[in-house]
């Protein structure tokens, strides 16, 4: 049967128009058969009718974009709503999220949806029938329970030790026996899509750079692609090549970083102190790019802002030689150290089956030996990334996760050096011309924690009338959830950094 959406690539526009529109039950078959094919849902989101056709209306318009990774392709489709849908939770729990955030954020309503709560602790949300509290009160909220007299609660946070955003983990436990965890986030929405509503202006790229700060080059990367979609323009082959570079050591310190900090939640020293050198000096390395370490002012809307000379490449290739030799020594400590791998084995498991339902991305996805990787399945900008392997693993454990991660570190650091050493001549940066008005595009990116998505409509007057930016810790805070099940709580620290997820991205 021929699909009625429509297949688009990844950072290709279409005319708003052109968004096929179909009723609820037409809409839900569609999706049910995408996704019972293999697809999965990059963004589901709501936006106001009104929004898509100019004419006022009190209508919702539901859009989703379906990525499927063999086919290369981008599936948009949408339906209207009034104050309620069913919901397909119950079939697929990888919308789950997105479901109750339409709920939150529209009050409409996923009829059928097994826990529709809060994503975010934000207005107009509408308790269903049947659950007692309405979060009138940021943190209050229903949580599940687990009955039995020998059962008890462990609640951590949502303020925490370390200086991080608040977030809320509510263990239902036996004893040390981790039953259930619920993940309660939102405590420091920003409001951040509602920031970039009018885009391009004079904040929105901030705003893009520091949706997640240690992702300040994906998310910058997937923003300008966006941008570039609307406005008919084409970053130059040496901007897309920077950004690759960019991209990859970011890759690079985050992992390296996360390496060092799961030996140190395993009490093995050497390698965390070493790491968290490392990580500095591979920083640095995106310091001499732009004068920033998280790369704040590199990325733009027509390419880079910095073009990058013979010397000042042949400068970070230098120092990356080194980062090449410190990183190699004190990774492999972990893996010629017996007791800091076995007590990284069975620990966290987050099977297959359960990240293909779930919609998990990134290398989470990739150590349970799903290949899904932006830079392969959906490629745009630099050519090059193409060629880099996917890094994966088969038992989706901590040492999995650690090991997608050794891996992804090699291939950053022999792509950053090949890439430097072949810089395209042409110029960094194109001028941007006016976003083209009632234009419709997604962009994909793959950040080093997955895959960042961008979705961003344009009004009469080609300015950007609703944007959707979709983390990959939106799609694997529930896969955090479900590793922990059946683990001893003493080990959720552990797990919980080989996951390493974002609050802000998912706060936004």
């Amino acid at each position: 049967m021929t699909s009625a959406a429509i297949a688009v690539r990844n950072g290709q526009s279409i005319a708003v128009e052109d968004l096929p529109k179909l009723a609820i039950k037409p809409f839900q078959a569609e999706v049910v058969s995408a996704l019972s094919g293999g697809a999965r849902v990059a963004a589901f989101f709501g936006a106001p009718e009104a929004d898509l056709t100019g004419r006022s209306s009190a209508k919702l318009r539901l859009i989703m974009a379906l990525a499927q990774d063999r086919e290369r392709s981008l599936m948009l489709l949408s339906t209207s709503v009034g104050d309620a849908y069913p919901s397909l939770t119950p079939a697929f729990p990888q919308l789950h999220r997105f479901e109750r955030e339409i709920l939150e954020q529209w009050g409409v309503t996923p009829e059928g949806h097994p826990w529709a709560k809060p994503v975010r602790f934000q207005t107009p949300y509408r308790a269903p029938a049947g659950h007692a509290v309405e979060p009138a009160t940021i943190g209050v909220v229903d949580f599940f329970r687990v009955g039995g007299g020998e059962t008890h609660e462990v609640a951590v946070g949502p303020v925490h030790a370390g200086i991080i955003e608040p977030g809320h983990f509510r263990f239902q436990c036996h004893g040390e026996h981790v039953y259930h965890l619920e993940i309660s986030l939102g405590y420091q929405h920003r409001g951040v899509e509602r920031g970039l509503i009018g885009a391009p202006h004079a904040r929105s790229l901030h705003y893009a750079e520091t949706l997640a700060g240690d992702t300040t080059i994906g998310h910058a990367t997937a923003y300008a692609q966006a941008i570039e979609s609307l406005a008919a323009v084409k970053a130059p082959e040496q901007a897309k090549a920077l950004r690759a570079v960019a991209l990859e050591l970011e890759r690079l310190a985050n992992h390296v970083g996360d390496l060092g900090a799961l030996a140190g939640d395993v009490g093995f020293l050497p390698t965390l102190s070493y790491c968290g050198r490392i990580r500095g000096d591979a920083l640095n390395l995106t310091a001499l790019l732009c004068g920033s370490r998280f790369g704040r002012g590199l990325v733009v809307p027509g390419g880079v802002r910095f073009p990058c000379d013979e010397s000042r490449g042949a400068e970070i290739r230098r120092r990356l030689a080194r980062i090449t030799d410190d990183a190699r020594n004190a990774v492999d400590l972990i893996w010629t150290t017996p007791s800091v791998t076995e007590r990284f084995q069975g620990v966290g498991i987050l099977p297959r089956d359960l990240c293909l339902a779930m919609g998990t991305v990134g290398m989470a996805a990739r150590a349970a030996g799903l290949p899904r990787d932006v830079r392969h399945d959906f490629p745009a900008g630099d050519s090059a990334l193409r060629e880099i392997p996917i890094a994966t693993a088969d038992d989706g454990d901590v040492l999995a996760r650690a090991l997608v991660r050794r891996r992804e570190i090699e291939a950053s650091i022999k792509f950053v050096d090949n890439r430097l050493a072949n810089l395209p001549a042409d110029p960094h940066r194109r001028p941007l011309s006016s976003l083209r008005s009632r234009r419709l595009v997604v962009a994909l990116a793959e950040g080093w924690r997955g895959e960042i998505c961008h979705v961003a409509l344009t009004d009469d007057q080609g300015r950007v009338a609703r944007y959707k930016v979709v983390d990959p810790s939106f799609h694997n805070w529930s896969g955090l959830a479900l590793a922990l099940r059946d683990q001893q709580i003493s080990d959720f620290p552990l797990c919980n950094k080989s996951f390493n997820l974002s609050y802000c991205g998912q706060d936004l």
